[in-house]
């Protein structure tokens, strides 16, 4: 039985490495592939694909918001994770969401194949040096007092930015980088306070004291 891939990157040769990486699979196709996350709405409306390998790191939608949505499109869709994002908070909620993997883009080939059919299978795969953070994590059971949040100066000012209701584009010209950038920021943030979206970012944000 054939598995059908479709891989989202923004980054044209990581999108044709693993496209390469999988090429003499006999089990996968890969059917399609996508460069942001409008790309990947559209484009698996019109394709079936099992199995979708995502960069949750896009320009212009989070990893997380997108996992909703296309999982709410698409309930029999299996979403893996490939990223170089590591944040545990962030993989967690990634995971809460709805996402049935989480590779870290250093996977080799056996290991995408092992994450492939596990989560096929019905079960989550998340990748050893993650999940042996996972587990450090859980077995420490740290206390988290709201005290401990602590924001960049980067990512101080982009909170800023969107406790004034600014654009990723807005931003990232008043802070002269490039909107990638700012949404790894947002990312980060949204990992350190635990938020699903700026809404809540500025809600937990205030909490916190942090504006």
């Amino acid at each position: 039985m054939i598995t059908k891939i479709a891989i989202t990157d923004d980054h044209v040769m990581v999108l044709k490495g693993i496209e390469s990486l999988l090429a003499n699979t006999k089990e996968i196709d890969v059917v399609a592939t996508y460069c942001n996350a409008q790309e990947t709405l559209d484009g698996l409306k019109k394709v079936n694909s099992d199995v979708l390998l995502l960069d949750i790191n896009l320009p212009d939608l989070n990893g997380i918001d997108l996992s909703k949505q296309l999982l709410k499109q698409h309930p029999d869709l299996k979403i893996i994770a490939l990223t170089n994002f590591e944040d545990i908070s962030f993989v967690k909620r990634m995971l809460k969401n709805g996402v049935h993997g989480y590779l870290l883009k250093n996977t080799d080939k056996i290991e995408l194949i092992e994450a492939l059919k596990t989560v096929l299978s019905g079960n989550l795969y998340v990748q050893k040096s993650i999940n042996d953070k996972l587990l450090n994590q859980m077995s420490s059971k740290p206390i988290n007092n709201g005290l401990n949040i602590k924001l960049t100066r980067r990512e101080h000012d982009v909170l800023v930015g969107i406790s004034e209701e600014l654009t990723t584009q807005e931003i990232s010209e008043k802070l002269f980088i490039s909107p990638k950038t700012v949404e790894t920021h947002r990312m980060n943030i949204m990992s350190k306070l635990g938020a699903k979206n700026s809404v809540g970012i500025i809600k937990i944000a205030l909490e916190k004291q942090l504006l």
